[in-house]
């Protein structure tokens, strides 16, 4: 059985596969069922802020790049507290502490990790 590192990987390797091949609305799909699973640890949080960050400068999104570099630092900062929002997909589409329904194959990733 997958590890929850394991799907968290799976995820970011399929961002980055969709980013090499130019589909950067997919990369960033990806990237936020990746934060959805890897929100409660610190570096999960932080490191897949940063690769958004890093889709957000290729996209050329001032909303994006100004959006990510507040949430890396909310996720350095609050998650070690355990202050995160349950199901947040952390693009600056959505508010940074609104809790969000978690997709049914993430929540049950989720639910095994427990």
């Amino acid at each position: 059985m997958a590890s929850l590192r394991d799907h968290i990987e799976s995820e970011l390797k399929i961002a980055s596969e969709f980013r090499e091949q130019g589909d950067l609305a997919s990369a960033f799909r990806h990237l936020e069922r990746a934060h959805v699973l890897g929100q409660a640890s610190t570096v999960d949080h932080t490191r897949i802020h940063w690769k958004m960050l890093k889709l957000g400068l290729q996209m050329r999104s001032p909303r994006e790049i100004w959006g990510q570099l507040i949430r890396i630092v909310g996720a350095a900062t609050k998650t070690p507290l355990g202050i995160y929002p349950k199901g947040n997909t952390g693009g600056a589409n959505v508010w940074f502490f609104e809790p969000m329904p978690v997709e049914k194959d993430l929540a049950e990733i989720l639910d095994s990790a427990k």
